[in-house]
C-alpha cells in the first residue's frame, strides 16, 4: 500500500490543499472525494453517522478512523476512545488533530476489548470479501466486552444492478454483487487496487446468526444504506 490516503490528509492537515481524492469501482467510474469531507464536523455527517455517534458508550474503539473525526467528537462527549488505522499517515493527522490514543493497526491485530465497536463508512468495506466476513465477525464478537456492541453501516448497492425497467441484472458466474474492485488515485499516483465489500442487510444478519451474534437494524438512510447492530 503506497497510502496515498494518509498523503492527502496529510496535505489538507497541512495545509497543502491542492486536489481532491480519484476514487472508482469496477462498475463505477471516476468520482472525487473532497478531502474537507474527511475532516466534517459532527454537524455535517450523515444521520446514520450522527446516529451511531449517539448510541456509543463506554471505551470505545473508533476502526478505520481515518482523521480522527468520530474519535474527537466522542472524546468531547466524555468517552474513552481509542482509535486505529491501517494508513499511517491518517494515524498521524488523527493524532495532531487530538486524538489521545490512536494506533496504526488492522482490525484482526486489536486484542483489546471495548463497549463499543465502530466501523463507518460502510464498515463492512474492511471485509473485503464475502468468503471473510465470519471471520471478521468472530473477531469483532472477541472483543466485545459483556453487553457491548458493534456499530457498523454499509449500503445494498443492488440499485447499482438494475436496468431500465427495474429488473436486476448480474452475471450468475460473478462473484456476490457487493464484492467490488476498489481503486484510488492522488495527484496523478494510482494507490494499489483493494477489495471493498458493501454487505445487504440481510446477508449481514445470516452471517450474524452464524457467528453466534445478533443483529438489529438501527437506522435506514436516503440512499439503500443502513445502521445496525451486533452483539451477543
Amino acid at each position: 500500500m503506497k497510502d496515498l490516503f494518509g498523503k492527502a490528509l496529510l496535505d489538507y492537515q497541512n495545509g497543502n490543499y491542492t486536489e481532491d481524492l480519484i476514487t472508482s469501482t469496477n462498475i463505477s467510474d471516476d468520482d472525487e472525494l473532497p478531502l474537507p469531507y474527511l475532516f466534517r464536523d459532527y454537524q455535517d455527517m450523515p444521520k446514520l453517522e450522527q446516529k451511531a455517534l449517539q448510541l456509543s458508550k463506554g471505551l470505545t474503539l473508533d476502526v478505520g478512523c481515518g482523521s480522527g473525526s468520530h474519535s474527537l467528537y466522542l472524546q468531547d462527549q466524555g468517552l474513552n476512545v481509542k482509535a486505529i488505522d491501517i494508513s499511517k499517515g491518517a494515524v498521524e493527522v488523527s493524532h495532531a488533530r487530538g486524538v489521545k490514543q490512536v494506533a496504526h493497526l488492522a482490525l484482526l491485530d486489536e486484542t483489546e476489548t471495548f463497549d463499543t465497536i465502530l466501523l463507518l463508512m460502510n464498515g463492512t468495506g474492511i471485509f473485503e470479501t464475502l468468503n471473510q466476513v465470519s471471520t471478521y465477525l468472530s473477531h469483532l464478537k472477541s472483543l466485545l466486552n459483556t453487553g457491548g456492541q458493534v456499530l457498523i453501516d454499509s449500503s445494498d448497492i443492488k440499485y447499482m444492478y438494475l436496468d431500465e425497467d427495474g429488473g436486476f441484472w448480474q452475471d450468475m458466474n460473478a462473484n456476490y454483487y457487493g464484492e467490488l474492485d476498489y481503486f484510488l488515485s492522488y495527484k496523478g499516483e494510482a494507490e494499489l487496487p483493494m477489495k471493498w465489500l458493501y454487505l445487504d442487510f440481510k446477508l449481514l444478519q445470516q452471517a450474524c446468526e452464524a457467528s453466534g451474534l445478533k443483529c438489529e437494524m438501527l437506522a435506514e438512510g436516503e440512499h439503500y444504506d443502513y445502521l445496525a447492530k451486533l452483539y451477543v
